[in-house]
């Protein structure tokens, strides 16, 4: 798949999602070779991203609206602090540091001193506490669903934010310093109604970029001659086009039209490394859990029989092999990472999927289901068990997969239609529930407690019609919520990783979403103009142009090859 999750992010593989960027352009001024001649190249200099492999872009760069063109946080819009995922570090950004109480009650923020947004207008604890604001009013915009944990925030100066607690919340410091993009009050308070679906169409924000201009077809990025990092960034441009599906960008990549991208590419030595072996590069790291979502709430995917032959007819091995190369192996049935493997319950630290068709069968008539003359299972009243599964238009390798596992449901009596559609339509049937199956990433963080919190807490939900933020299967179980809620609550290490390991019994024994594969960060790289790319020796961000706030620290970290 071409993206991570939105709110990856998440993603995002988040918050999801509308995720790329791509084409590039890059002028290095001809002859001379002088030193003048040199840094006016560099001033000029240009970096094409992969945007789009879905269809054109909306005008949309508001952080908290699900159909943002990914990316742009963190390009334009920035987050307190700064994480890598790759290894749970902690970074100052647009908070210099902070403090926080022993209890976890408490987190005091002291934020960088002159800092402004592009217009020119300072950036306060003002703007900070009417971001948070915002998100409490507008519940779809708190995609974390961190407000609920929010006493009080206060600003004993202007830059300095104390956010206080209705009891201790120990993931705090990701959601709101790593997780929350910070809007500008003077900006922002004319904005009418839920800020969520706000498209934000002329960004003012402190990232390293603005918007230069737009078609939707092609986005343009140019240098924010406001940016707070002194010489920063190094790329004074970048361009974002978009493509219909990632046939046509993976072919604009071999044609070196493109420096950076998230692609999914089968056999990508032949087809991309082999073509410039000297500035063609890759990096596949570990990301996140491909699903397989069901409505739960909707019949009969409420009925764990049902959602276990599903999930016992679906062969892991086929789509990793066919429909992903070989680059994503099948999921555990806990949903954990392979690097979260000290968080892995012993009991089942072998465990995996098995292929089993009579067992889907034998669940399915347990449950009072019957086959009829056509091979396809009906339940008392007739009622077919035949669904749509959505799958977005362009994501070539889930478009396979998603063609594999309707052959095997076939098969065990199950009936799937391949619904692809475009990202808009995919993203608000699984905001509201009105879908019957859909392929999905997730939302991993430092630790399986954020993935687990975004798949699995109820306040992440949402009636059927209405926008959930993350938990687009709609589990509603309270013995999940005091789970995670014992998790957030604790400082200790010992009970935390205790709690997890009964969350991985809940997904193994209710299947309240189906794993399928382990999905890694999608990242190619071209080195012919920039240097300084993240990759295996120096992971210092996780890769990839669908990653955000990521992405701006990878760019922020790159300089001219000459």
């Amino acid at each position: 798949m071409t993206l991570n999750p939105l709110f990856a992010n998440k993603a995002n593989k988040g918050m999801l999602l509308l995720s790329f960027l791509m084409i590039l352009t890059m002028v290095l001024a001809a002859c001379g070779g002088t030193n003048t001649a040199t840094h006016k190249a560099n001033q000029n200099s240009s970096l094409t991203l992969l945007g789009n492999a879905g269809g054109d872009y909306p005008r949309n760069f508001n952080p908290y609206n699900p159909s943002v063109i990914s990316g742009t946080p963190g390009l334009i819009y920035e987050t307190l602090l700064y994480f890598n995922r790759l290894d749970g570090s902690v970074k100052p950004w647009l908070a210099s540091s902070y403090d926080r109480s022993s209890d976890a009650t408490s987190i005091t923020f002291h934020l960088r001193q002159g800092v402004q947004w592009s217009d020119g207008q300072p950036f306060t604890s003002g703007d900070v506490i009417f971001t948070l604001g915002l998100l409490k009013k507008y519940p779809a915009m708190d995609v974390s669903s961190i407000t609920p944990f929010i006493k009080d925030v206060s600003a004993p100066d202007a830059n300095t934010v104390v956010v206080s607690l209705n009891k201790p919340f120990y993931p705090l410091l990701w959601y709101l310093g790593g997780q929350t993009y910070i809007l500008p009050k003077h900006v922002w308070s004319s904005v009418q109604g839920d800020g969520s679906q706000y498209a934000d169409p002329n960004p003012v924000g402190t990232g390293p970029y603005i918007v230069k201009s737009f078609t939707p077809q092609l986005i343009v990025l140019s240098k924010n001659p406001k940016y707070w990092q002194p010489g920063k960034p190094e790329v004074s441009q970048l361009k974002i086009p978009s493509f219909n599906s990632n046939t046509s960008a993976e072919l604009a990549l071999q044609k070196g039209q493109i420096d950076w991208t998230n692609l999914y590419i089968p056999n990508i030595q032949k087809t991309y490394i082999n073509l410039n072996p000297q500035h063609n590069h890759y990096w596949f790291p570990a990301s996140d859990i491909v699903m397989l979502f069901l409505p739960l709430t909707k019949y009969p995917f409420n009925l764990l029989p049902v959602r276990q032959a599903i999930s016992s007819a679906i062969d892991r091995n086929k789509l990793n092999q066919l429909g992903e190369s070989g680059y994503e192996p099948p999921a555990s049935p806990t949903g954990l990472l392979p690097y979260n493997k000290d968080y892995m319950a012993p009991e089942y630290a072998n465990l995996t999927f098995s292929v089993d068709t009579a067992k889907s069968q034998q669940l399915l008539e347990g449950a009072g289901f019957t086959k009829g003359s056509d091979g396809i299972y009906a339940d008392k009243n007739g009622k077919k068990l035949s669904f749509n599964l959505n799958v977005v238009s362009g994501y070539t390798d889930w478009i396979t997969d998603c063609q594999l596992m309707a052959q095997e449901l076939q098969a065990v009596g199950i009936k799937v239609n391949v619904n692809v559609i475009a990202f808009d339509a995919y993203y608000n049937a699984l905001q509201n529930g009105n879908y019957d199956m859909a392929m999905l990433w997730t939302n991993p963080g430092p630790t399986p407690y954020y993935l687990y919190d975004a798949l699995l807490r109820s306040t992440n939900s949402a009636p059927i019609g209405q926008p959930a933020s993350s938990n687009y299967e709609r589990w509603m179980d309270p013995n999940t919520d005091a789970l995670l809620n014992q998790y957030a609550t604790s400082t200790d290490p010992t009970v935390q990783k205790q709690v997890i390991m009964g969350i991985q019994k809940i997904m193994v024994e209710q299947l309240p979403s189906i794993p399928l594969t382990n999905e890694p960060y999608w990242y190619q790289y071209n080195t012919s103009k920039f240097v300084g790319w993240p990759d295996q020796q120096h992971p210092y961000a996780a890769p990839g142009t669908a990653v955000y706030p990521d992405i701006e620290y990878v760019v922020l970290n790159l300089h001219p090859a000459d």
